[in-house]
């Protein structure tokens, strides 16, 4: 007599490492664990960033497989105890589908910056994202920032993806690096930041300009709206001038974080900071 789907797939997960009872444990383990405020971070290079900031404190927690923990020995960080574990148990740690690359780590989150802190005095550029909420895309903007020298980047309190997991990984240590800042109002910060010499540029699809044409070698903010709605019309109004990145293939539209990296590229080409000519 032959098994049923049902019975047959229970076997393979069996088979695969799966316990039903350990599964049913994990996120509610998990979400307790982190009620002190702690986040996670994975992946090679978010996690050697990390503990390499002084500015972060030390972690609560440092899981590496053996052949990370390693390498963890050699780079000389004993900020944390070093937990080593099968990379299959490191997982189980973490969300779903964390691409750890055998190495994570939880600590407190960063604490944000003073805008005026961050802008003053102005100089260089500085990116406000306005209601990006994919860690992915964040994450990559960050690192783009980082690349081309912004000065920071500032993110609303809400709307805003927190910086750790996916956003942590895919900008490769420059969470760490960067400085960013959380604001309530974006409007107000625009203000804000013009009262401090910073002339804001947004970037907008329909902008009946290309950005080269209205980037200059003043202070810029480079507003950056959401991958679905693009800029919100307050947020736009608050700008200096409006730009687009011409597309002659045609293409509908750029992902944000593309468009992110050609234009801090773009704003780099325009700057000229004192002394450079």
């Amino acid at each position: 007599m032959s098994s049923s789907p049902e019975r047959n797939d229970g076997k393979r997960r069996r088979e695969r490492g799966f316990s039903p009872a350990l599964h049913a444990r994990r996120g509610p383990a998990r979400r307790r664990a982190d009620k002190d405020g702690a986040v996670w971070l994975w992946g090679w290079h978010a996690t050697l960033a990390a503990l390499e900031n002084p500015a972060r404190e030390a972690p609560i927690r440092l899981l590496a497989t053996p052949e990370r923990a390693r390498e963890l020995q050699g780079k000389r960080l004993d900020r944390a105890a070093v937990e080593i574990m099968p990379a299959g148990l490191i997982a189980r740690e973490l969300p779903p589908f964390a691409a750890h690359q055998g190495v994570a780590l939880k600590s407190m989150p960063l604490e944000p910056a003073a805008l005026e802190v961050m802008a003053d005095p102005a100089g260089g550029v500085i990116l406000v994202l306005d209601q990006l909420t994919d860690p992915q895309n964040v994450g990559a903007i960050f690192r783009s920032a980082a690349a081309f020298g912004a000065r920071g980047v500032v993110l609303q309190d809400r709307h805003a993806p927190a910086l750790a997991g996916a956003l942590a990984k895919a900008a490769a240590g420059a969470i760490e690096r960067l400085p960013h800042a959380r604001v309530t109002n974006l409007s107000r910060a625009l203000e804000q930041l013009a009262d401090l010499g910073w002339r804001a540029v947004g970037m907008d699809a329909t902008a009946p300009e290309p950005l080269a044409a209205v980037l200059d070698a003043r202070p810029v903010v480079l507003v950056m709206g959401s991958e679905g709605e693009g800029l919100r019309r307050l947020v736009a109004e608050h700008c200096d001038a409006l730009g687009r990145i011409p597309m002659p293939g045609d293409f509908e539209s750029l992902n944000v974080s593309a468009a992110a990296a050609i234009a801090l590229y773009e704003a780099s080409r325009s700057r000229v900071e004192p002394g450079d000519g």
